[in-house]
């Protein structure tokens, strides 16, 4: 029995075709590109490691964007309160946040995604259980329960993580069991029962090919909002720890600071996080006209 998301053409081709067709969500796919890029090779194109403390000058701290150290080099953004290169940190900060808001994005879709196929096809009591606790997570702000499970548990990048995948799963479970609850209902579906397939073959071979579109739109927003997230949080100072710098740290170091005219410690980070998040946005917020059919002109 062979499947297809898409009369025609295949999803790929649709969503390469989509973004193409929009130069605004081709300008921010590129960003998102060049970010992705610069956070893995963080290592080899950061002028220096600023968390290794032979390679920190305590006297070249509070340096405005283009000073020179006593050394020569320049700090084209300037350097933190204990003489970090921003640009550095920056260049770690991103890949710290990116870090966390894709791997929390990806297994909250992953639990997401099992829950809400199980309540879709098993139904009755099954059903009725998870989605009123989907009900009951989706009652309550993230951000508050977030900073409720970090208060008790503590800081960490694997807490963070945890805390936003528990927060976020709900939203994928909530799209996959509407969309599984249409594709269930089809004579597909019927036939493979017939034919004996097993119920996980059905779930994951079958149901769950055309069940992707709004998972890819979802989770596209929610790597953003997790993004968020952990800025906020770590920026309350119960996210990540000092040893492990994202941008969200980052913005509330230089704000300690902002008032004393010392703007580039927060601002620039700021500005990295606004553009990064917003690149996401823009891509999800295309997607999701490309993939729904009933949004397109």
């Amino acid at each position: 029995m062979k499947l297809t998301l898409f009369r025609g053409e295949g999803m790929l081709v649709r969503v390469a075709r989509g973004l193409r067709a929009s130069p605004k969500a081709s300008i921010a796919l590129l960003v998102c590109v060049v970010l992705i890029a610069a956070a893995i090779l963080a290592p080899l194109i950061a002028p220096q490691n600023p968390y290794d403390l032979l390679q920190i000058d305590i006297f070249d701290g509070k340096l405005p964007p283009g000073s020179a150290s006593r050394t020569g080099s320049h700090y084209w953004l300037g350097t933190d309160t204990q003489g970090r290169d921003m640009y550095s940190a920056m260049l770690y900060g991103l890949r710290t946040s990116l870090s966390v808001g894709v791997t929390a994005g990806v297994l909250a879709l992953v639990i997401g995604t099992a829950m809400g196929l199980s309540a879709a096809y098993f139904g009755g009591r099954i059903e009725t259980l998870i989605m009123r606790f989907v009900d009951l997570m989706l009652g309550f702000p993230t951000i508050l329960v977030a900073l409720m499970i970090l208060v008790v548990f503590g800081q960490g990048a694997w807490k963070v993580i945890l805390a936003l995948v528990f927060v976020q799963w709900a939203y994928f479970a909530r799209a996959v069991r509407s969309a599984a609850l249409v594709e269930i209902g089809k004579d597909y579906v019927e036939a493979a029962r017939c034919l004996g397939l097993s119920s996980p073959r059905i779930l994951f071979h079958h149901i769950l090919p055309n069940c992707l579109p709004p998972l890819i739109v979802i989770g596209t927003i929610q790597v953003a909002h997790a993004i968020t997230a952990e800025a906020t949080l770590s920026f309350l100072g119960i996210g990540l720890p000092i040893t492990q710098p994202s941008l969200g740290l980052l913005i509330a170091n230089g704000y300690q600071v902002l008032l004393a005219g010392l703007y580039w410690m927060s601002v620039y980070p700021g500005l990295l996080l606004l553009v990064l998040v917003f690149s996401i946005n823009v891509v999800g917020d295309r997607l999701r006209e490309v993939l729904n059919p009933r949004l397109e002109l």
